[in-house]
């Protein structure tokens, strides 16, 4: 998760270095330059720390992994924390609904074709989450997108993504407050709902 437009990379072009692709960012990985232990993921081209986390944040992750996971048909996956591969980005959202199964990923992430489903938990992220991984994620066409907003005490779901359009966005944004029931819609079809409140802390 990002802190927001705000934050500076580590690498790129606003710190007076150039970007890198995804290509790159996986060969610095296979070399041994990147780690697990630098905590970074790719943004658009930058090198971007990924943000600490809080109890909430990782009860909320861990119930709501939980309750999808329960309820997955055949043919789709859950990833926690686990790396997407995009265009320009390759982030780690907090749940990643994939097609295929616990062993589909040995050899690479999922990718957008892939995708069922995202979903971060925002707190002090939420900024970035809405504006910045809302952006990539419907450049990448991403059909469904959750926010599960702590601060607010919600769930932002958003679908219609436009595509690599010039301001990428998605057109459908439903909030879900506590007192009912969010749907868990993969390709095209509702297979779970879940009521809010079972879902926040």
């Amino acid at each position: 998760m990002i802190a927001g437009p705000q934050q500076l990379p580590l690498l790129g072009t606003q710190a007076g270095f150039r970007q890198f692709s995804v290509p790159e960012y996986h060969r610095l990985i296979e070399i041994g330059l990147l780690t697990e232990d630098d905590n970074l993921e790719l943004i658009e081209g930058y090198l971007v720390n990924k943000m600490s986390r809080n109890p909430p944040h990782d009860g909320t992750l861990q119930v709501t992994a939980e309750a999808v996971g329960s309820v997955l048909p055949p043919g789709w996956c859950l990833r926690v924390q686990c790396a997407v591969t995009l265009s320009e980005s390759e982030p780690e959202p907090d749940i990643t609904v994939a097609r295929g199964n616990s062993r589909s990923f040995f050899v690479h992430h999922p990718g957008p074709t892939e995708i069922g489903a995202l979903v971060e938990v925002a707190d002090s992220t939420l900024a970035g989450d809405r504006i910045d991984k809302g952006r990539i994620y419907s450049r990448a066409k991403i059909p469904v997108y959750w926010i599960i907003n702590l601060i607010d005490r919600q769930i932002e779901v958003y679908e219609q993504p436009s595509g690599p359009t010039p301001v990428p966005g998605y057109a459908k944004t439903t909030i879900y407050r506590p007192g009912d029931a969010v749907p868990l819609v993969l390709d095209g079809v509702t297979v779970a709902s879940f009521a809010v409140d079972d879902l926040l802390p």
